[in-house]
């Protein structure tokens, strides 16, 4: 090899080793995990630790937590949990936590809860704030549920305040009806758009009965955040039409898909790294 050929090569071979680093485009997909999917693995400190680790190597973008108490999460102050996070190579788009409606007399204490509460969710960073139930008050009449839309419209202001948007999750039971109107509805209907979203929980819709498209149909842009949920790890029960469903995203408003695994054949943590895969190789999944 003469001298012109050989430094050509040289040339070249030093190109190649820059594109992994300069040309190359990663393949992960923005595609979040509701901590709660690791819940047994996450009661100590070392289990915490251990958990996000595992879930930012897994691929995931960002986390939702379900561990906020008395201003902390999973016994970590905002600033801490945050920086745990992300030192893990994510984000926290979301959070669930949240109090049952008050009555007159307790309604200025749980507004004050709210107020801690938001306040901590504001260090936090999170977009969002999602209460995952009702009590009975919100299922036995419309008179109860109005309370809750009521209530909710009244956290939602103080959210917006913050900079954060507040939610809904629901599960089967908000596809029952109550005096022949269905529960999901009216507290679509009766919350205000401005300061309620809700995150549609996809399996329990379907298992509620719900026709999910119908909904997004019905309430455009609503649904800023999905939980990806499945019978055990996502897509390995074949029930759920998640390319149908993905395919009326930008209709239903969606933002954020979050996994969550309440169950699992293959055990917690293979299961929620199972459920990104699924995801991240599926085309409809832009």
């Amino acid at each position: 090899m003469n001298k012109k050929a050989f430094d050509l090569l040289i040339v070249l071979l030093i190109a190649a080793a820059f594109v992994p680093m300069s040309c190359t485009k990663s393949t992960k997909k923005n595609i979040g995990l509701q901590l709660y999917s690791l819940r047994d693995s996450m009661k100590t400190d070392a289990g915490v630790l251990k958990a996000v680790e595992f879930v930012g190597k897994t691929g995931y973008s960002f986390v939702e937590p379900a561990g906020y108490g008395d201003g902390k999460f999973y016994n970590m102050a905002p600033a801490d949990f945050k920086a745990l996070i992300e030192k893990n190579g994510m984000t926290i788009i979301s959070s669930h936590t949240g109090q049952s409606v008050p009555d007159s007399t307790k309604w200025d204490s749980v507004m004050a809860w709210w107020d801690v509460c938001i306040a901590a969710h504001a260090e936090l960073g999170v977009k969002y704030i999602v209460q995952p139930f009702m009590d009975s008050v919100g299922y036995q009449s419309i008179a109860g549920l109005q309370r809750y839309c009521d209530y909710f419209n009244a956290v939602g202001e103080k959210c917006i305040a913050k900079g954060i948007k507040f939610g809904y999750h629901n599960h089967s039971e908000e596809f029952k009806q109550i005096d022949s109107l269905v529960i999901y509805d009216y507290m679509i209907t009766h919350t205000d758009s401005s300061k309620v979203t809700f995150e549609i929980d996809l399996y329990w819709a379907q298992e509620g009965g719900a026709d999910i498209i119908a909904y997004f149909n019905k309430y455009p842009k609503r649904f800023e955040l999905w939980h990806v949920k499945d019978v055990k790890e996502v897509g390995a029960s074949g029930t759920m039409d998640f390319k149908t469903i993905f395919a009326n995203a930008e209709l239903s408003g969606m933002k954020y898909p979050v996994v969550e695994c309440e169950e699992y054949t293959v055990g917690p943590f293979p299961g929620v790294a199972q459920s990104f895969d699924y995801l991240n190789k599926a085309e409809y999944v832009k």
